[in-house]
């Protein structure tokens, strides 16, 4: 049986290639949208394997460390290391800010810890862990940084002695481990002017410089300049315990807020990026519009430059299902080609992304679906039209 909208197709297929790549371009910044949530969720996820905890203690009230702000002494691990349960504890900073290399700059979030406890880096693909307690860092490889090379953080020079993969923050910044008591000062110690400057107003303040109290200012600027601080403490859960109940103890003995796996995922995920993933799913809503506006326009023009040929198959007693299925017929073969075209080129600028792109079969399915549901619907005006076609055409001229 001769397919009508097979020779149709091949009638006029300069304009249907073209159609077609146009659709799979709009189709392929869909699918890359939807990868590009994925791609956040992964990061989260990433996130929290990475650091190797099973338990996140932070400061009570909070959603620390990621969501929010969170800080405690840097002491606060000894009492939770006593609890029944506990079987390794690792203080932690996080600080996103943007390193210096060279003349450039690099948004990165540096992580403070402790070498041997939760926390410390992993997945290094290059160089070796950090050795020595100041001044050495370990990179991701999404920093740019390489072995041996030099980066900024605040005041100091850090030398890149490690590389690792896909040690990224939930938005996706890449990490730069160094020493705790490193990141501690970076993050909490103020810069020059500012210490000169409170030292000046403690001296002038009458109750903190009292002269019948010698050595009382020294202390008292002492205790402002240092700093014993951190953001969280990383808990590992000892074997066969409950991570529920351990977490539970810790905030009833200790006094602080303790997140699960699963509660601080839902952080991420629920709070963290949930105004990203709504931004996301409208610019889906949108190309989807577009996409059925476009193949809509597409099919009823090319079924108005048709007329004559309609009306000589309704003439010569053509059923209107046969004419119907027709163009339903182009429509989805239109579909399909753009649906190709979209793929394929969504699988082939995704790792150029700034940020991971994680592209889903299931998505992709999906996006099949969603196209020839969106294609089916768009031939329903050309469908009509072409119904309405008077046979006397075929002979008016």
């Amino acid at each position: 049986m001769i397919s009508l909208a097979g020779r149709d197709i091949l009638h006029s297929w300069g304009k249907y290639v073209f159609t077609g790549a146009g659709l799979g371009l709009l189709i392929g910044v869909t699918l890359s949208m939807a990868g590009i949530y994925r791609g956040m969720v992964e990061d989260a996820r990433m996130l929290l394997t990475n650091s190797g905890a099973d338990l996140w203690v932070v400061q009570r009230d909070t959603l620390g460390p990621y969501a929010e702000p969170s800080t405690l002494h840097d002491d606060s691990w000894r009492g939770i290391a006593g609890l029944p349960g506990v079987a390794a504890t690792g203080n932690v900073t996080y600080l996103t800010m943007q390193a210096r290399r060279g003349d450039d700059d690099v948004r990165v979030m540096v992580v403070g810890f402790e070498p041997g406890h939760p926390g410390e880096p992993t997945n290094l693909i290059a160089g070796r862990p950090i050795t020595r307690s100041h001044y050495e860092a370990v990179a991701d490889e999404k920093t740019g940084f390489l072995l041996n090379e030099e980066v900024r953080v605040r005041r100091h020079d850090y030398t890149v002695v490690g590389l690792t993969r896909r040690m990224v923050s939930a938005s996706g910044d890449p990490m730069i481990f160094i020493p705790l008591k490193d990141a501690q000062e970076a993050q909490f110690l103020k810069d020059n002017d500012a210490i000169i400057n409170d030292r000046a107003r403690t001296a002038a303040n009458p109750g903190l410089n009292r002269p019948n109290v010698p050595g009382l200012l020294d202390a008292v600027i002492a205790s402002q300049s240092a700093n014993h601080n951190v953001n969280a403490v990383l808990v590992q859960v000892a074997p066969g315990w409950d991570e529920n109940l351990v977490a539970e103890s810790i905030r009833r003995w200790k006094r602080l807020q303790a997140y699960t796996r699963a509660q601080m995922e839902e952080i991420l995920i629920a709070k963290l990026i949930a105004t990203s993933a709504k931004q996301i799913a409208m610019f889906l809503v949108i190309l989807a519009i577009v996409s059925g506006a476009i193949v809509s326009f597409i099919i009823y023009t090319m079924t108005l430059g048709k007329i004559r040929e309609i009306a000589v198959l309704k003439l010569i007693g053509t059923p209107n299902r046969t004419i119907a299925g027709m163009i339903l017929q182009e429509a989805l073969g239109l579909g399909l080609a753009g649906f190709i075209v979209g793929k394929a080129v969504a699988t082939l600028w995704a790792p150029y992304f700034p940020k991971y792109v994680l592209l889903e079969t299931g998505d992709a399915v999906s996006g099949f679906l969603a196209v020839m549901l969106i294609c089916t619907l768009a031939s329903i005006v050309a469908i009509r039209a072409a119904l309405r076609v008077d046979p006397a055409t075929a002979i008016g001229g």
